[in-house]
């Protein structure tokens, strides 16, 4: 916004931007902050439930918003930005607690069927609040000087209470309940998340069993022992598969306005495209969950990847040329990525990352790949300022290039990684890992097969 960039930023021209060292801290910042909250969040959980740990991430992000929201009254500009840094930081721990609370929850409460489509919901309501959050913006621009950007600050509040109201409704994990000896309450709780007609005994008993089997093998549950034994091949898929979303260009396409604006676009249309961009993501999200039930994750990651790469890569050449074609065809394609994407490889990674995880370990293997995912965020939310901002790699449109690079590598990890899991349930995926599968066996592979 052009009153924040003034506030906070220095004059490059004719224009106000944002420095690329402070842009870079303020993009790694909240993934930054995801990293160590998602290590806690999965210890928390597993000590206190997954209820009370999404109250009270959401409790904590309140008390965030609320730091950015005065980081502009301090007449010092280092401290201005320094205390706008720590806000960010802050709200990225909460998002790490709250981010790991709810992968975990729903990878243990869903049945076979579900669990990929509503994984799924994952990056639509990423994107919702990305479309949301983007209408603010657009709607404030009409408002003069700080009231622009802290009535965009203050929209986040009301949304900082809808987790905090639902720890309040939802049941506790039946699979948590389990583990701590309380089968009773367990068998209540699934009762409330199951129809009449399911038998909810008969779902407990399994989950039962399969923590039983699991306890013989290993008696602890700490993060070490996610690399352990047969636990250290599924730790790494899940780590890689929290890395994929930044390798198609998550990081680039979510500071899509002001990308856009470095690569010659003007600050309201900007706005529009991301608008754009992100009403079309959410539509493929969405179309996502019937693709997910119809094709297999490894096949969806590999196949949105390449058409990634090729768009990159397109978009990379188009930046060798100067012009407005250059700007719009820029725009339009990363409004394709998106769409891509968010048919297959973004909704993809999560549910890959949520399937692997053992149930004995899932909190934990949860906290890891969000550790991971946070690095992988702050890598990317450094490095990239530096390739395509103004008064650095200035590489603008040609940055395309540099991410059809990252797209290649996701490609060849997930060929030779990613096993396909659909439609399994947990026992089945804990036996195919158990006897060391290769990872295209994983798909042939029967349970009553003789091995």
């Amino acid at each position: 916004m052009p009153a924040f960039q003034h506030r906070f930023g220095v004059q490059f021209g004719a224009k106000y931007i944002i420095p690329s060292m402070w842009l870079s801290l303020w993009n790694a910042a909240s993934p930054i902050g995801m990293m160590f909250g998602a290590i806690c969040g999965g210890v928390f959980q597993d000590r206190g439930g997954r209820r009370l740990s999404l109250a009270t991430g959401s409790f904590l992000s309140a008390i965030a918003v609320a730091m950015c929201y005065v980081a502009d009254l301090p007449d010092d500009m280092d401290s201005r930005r320094g205390f706008f840094l720590g806000g960010k930081l802050f709200q990225g721990i909460c998002i790490g607690i709250l981010l790991c609370v709810v992968q975990t929850y729903m990878s243990e409460v869903l049945p076979v069927r579900l669990r990929g489509p509503i994984i799924a919901f994952l990056p639509i309501f990423t994107l919702l609040g990305q479309l949301i959050g983007s209408i603010v913006v657009y709607t404030s621009l009409r408002y003069k000087g700080a009231t622009s950007y802290r009535i965009c600050f203050a929209s986040q509040w009301p949304f900082s209470a809808v987790p905090f109201v639902l720890a309040g409704l939802l049941p506790e994990c039946p699979t948590w309940l389990v583990r701590r000896g309380k089968l009773d309450e367990a068998l209540k709780a699934q009762r409330r998340l199951d129809t009449a007609s399911t038998d909810s005994a008969a779902i407990v008993d399994e989950i039962h069993t399969s923590i039983l089997l699991e306890q013989e093998e290993r008696k602890t549950h700490t993060y070490l022992d996610c690399f352990k034994g047969i636990h250290r091949r599924r730790t790494i898929i899940v780590v890689f598969a929290s890395t994929l979303p930044q390798l198609f260009g998550l990081q680039l396409l979510a500071n899509a306005s002001y990308f856009m604006q470095i690569v010659g676009m003007g600050s309201s249309n900007s706005l529009i495209f991301l608008i754009l961009g992100i009403g079309l993501g959410l539509i493929a999200n969405i179309v996502s969950l019937w693709v997910l039930n119809g094709f297999g994750r490894r096949f969806l990651c590999i196949a949105t990847l390449g058409v990634a790469m090729v768009l990159w890569l397109a978009m990379g050449i188009a930046g060798c040329f100067t012009g407005i074609v250059t700007i719009w065809y820029t725009a339009v394609t990363m409004m394709i990525i998106t769409m891509v994407c968010g048919m297959g490889i973004w909704p993809a990674s999560h549910v890959v990352a949520a399937e692997t995880s053992s149930l004995q370990l899932r909190a934990k293997s949860q906290g890891i790949g969000w550790f991971m995912s946070g690095i992988s965020t702050g890598v990317f939310s450094i490095i990239l300022p530096y390739i395509y901002n103004a008064d650095e790699g200035n590489l603008r449109a040609k940055t395309g290039f540099v991410m059809a690079g990252f797209a290649a590598a996701g490609i060849v990890g997930t060929w030779f990684a990613v096993p396909e899991m659909k439609g399994r349930s947990p026992m089945e995926i804990d036996r195919m890992f158990a006897l060391k599968l290769p990872t295209r066996a994983f798909k042939r592979w029967r349970a009553d097969a003789v091995l």
